[in-house]
């Protein structure tokens, strides 16, 4: 079995005269994303590997939860930046088998549309929400009947969870 989890990155700040790969957090993105580690470790969504695109906000993202799952392997991604769902999907296969749970830590709306192509199976419910939006600070799990990582496949995952921030806390919503 392998457990894929998908997270976007928190709430990030837009400043003037900055870069859109080198936005930081906002005041809430930095509340937001250890709470949302802290719930990933709770709810025992514990990564073997994190790919995480080279944008700021996402790395700020990581390094505010990474502790909180046990600072696991952690590989930056440049190819996740800006990426199509077809893109991460490739990134992710490349993942070694010895990581049998990965989490991606990466942008919309690649990563909420590579979401509802590989989550075939779940909850009609949540499949649905899913479908709706992908918010920040989000995360889906999405496990997969496979040995290999380059097995995974569109409608071929099981939506285990999918989690936003205000389903943690209501004061964690935008």
């Amino acid at each position: 079995m392998r457990r894929l989890i998908l997270l976007r990155h928190a709430k990030s700040d837009r400043p003037a005269g900055v870069a859109d790969r080198e936005r930081p957090l906002n005041d809430r993105g930095r509340r937001t994303a250890p709470a949302v580690g802290a719930h990933l470790a709770k709810e025992g969504f514990r990564p073997d590997l994190a790919l995480v695109s080279t944008a700021l906000r996402t790395r700020e993202t990581w390094d505010a939860m990474a502790a909180a799952l046990g600072n696991p392997e952690t590989r930056l991604q440049p190819e996740i930046y800006e990426a199509p769902a077809r893109r991460i999907l490739d990134v992710i296969k490349t993942a070694p088998d010895t990581a049998a749970a990965v989490i991606v830590v990466g942008h919309n709306p690649g990563l909420g549309d590579l979401a509802v192509d590989l989550a075939g199976e779940g909850p009609r419910a949540a499949r649905d929400r899913l479908a709706l939006e992908f918010p920040t600070a989000a995360y889906a799990v999405i496990e997969f009947d496979a040995a290999h990582w380059s097995e995974i496949a569109s409608d071929r995952g099981r939506l285990e969870r999918f989690v936003r921030p205000r389903d943690i806390d209501p004061d964690l919503a935008g």
